[in-house]
């Protein structure tokens, strides 16, 4: 498991769920890794967790949202450790669920933009232009299957994802020159602490109902009924932060279970069959 050995890789919002997941596998891979997040206490954590079991890895607090702060993650990020071939921007925050588009007021818009597109914006550019004078690296972005498939509810959330994906493809083709890939995950259906915050302003009996609800219906939308993970985006993560992907720029690859594929239709058996 010496996939990463020798690189140097950010991870922001790697405190907990997907980010979390990314920033174990890399360690394990190798890679030094910097985990990027707000919630000091368990990217603290995460950071002694991962050095106590022999990997290399700190943690920096970083307002993703800020794009001062996301520049001296780069910064800090290449003084500490010399270099930088891999950034994953991963941080991200729901939008309220609401009853409708009528109920919505976009209160949280400005705020789930620079979080979610802001942050992913300036952590490509930032990343980049190092890696541009340095041999080129890898940039992988995390949005969601809420930016390719349409729904409702969450509606800021839905369109800060499908612009990630878009900016994918654009800064794709700006950095190709450089030898620097950018490529996004589109992770469905992964169990994290995102979907629990869309309901925030619920009380806690009203929020696991919901929750329970949600999930059930994803269940049912999926092909595949193995349940997804914090692992499996990993995975997907590590083949586009390695020389695997060498030939593989401005792709989006949905980790769904193949949710966006389509619909699973339910097939009666014939009379015959019953």
């Amino acid at each position: 498991m010496t996939e990463l050995a020798g690189k140097v890789a950010i991870v922001t919002g790697a405190a907990s769920g997907i980010g979390r997941g990314i920033a174990e596998r890399f360690a394990a891979e190798g890679a030094r890794v910097v985990i990027a997040d707000i919630r000091d206490d368990l990217g603290e954590a995460l950071a002694a967790e991962l050095t106590a079991r022999g990997d290399t890895a700190v943690y920096r607090h970083t307002d993703v949202g800020d794009q001062t702060q996301v520049g001296a993650l780069v910064t800090a990020t290449v003084e500490a450790f010399g270099g930088l071939h891999v950034m994953v921007n991963n941080a991200g925050i729901s939008s309220p669920l609401r009853k409708g588009l009528f109920h919505e007021d976009f209160e949280e818009f400005d705020r789930v933009m620079r979080v979610n597109l802001l942050g992913v914006m300036a952590g490509t550019r930032d990343a980049g232009r190092y890696m541009a004078d340095h041999g080129g690296g890898s940039v992988v972005n995390i949005g969601s299957i809420g930016g390719i498939q349409a729904g409702g509810g969450v509606s800021a959330y839905r369109a800060s994802k499908a612009a990630i994906i878009h900016f994918t493809k654009c800064a794709a083709i700006d950095l190709a020159h450089y030898g620097v890939r950018v490529n996004c995950i589109a992770p469905g259906n992964i169990p994290t602490p995102i979907l629990a915050s869309a309901a925030a302003d619920e009380d806690r009996e009203r929020l696991e109902r919901f929750e329970a609800r949600i999930r059930r219906q994803m269940r049912d939308d999926r092909p595949l009924k193995r349940e997804g993970t914090a692992d499996d985006v990993a995975e997907a993560a590590l083949y586009l932060a390695t020389d695997r992907s060498r030939y593989v720029t401005g792709t989006v690859l949905p980790i769904d279970g193949g949710t966006v594929a389509g619909k699973v239709i339910v097939r009666k058996p014939a009379a015959d069959e019953s």
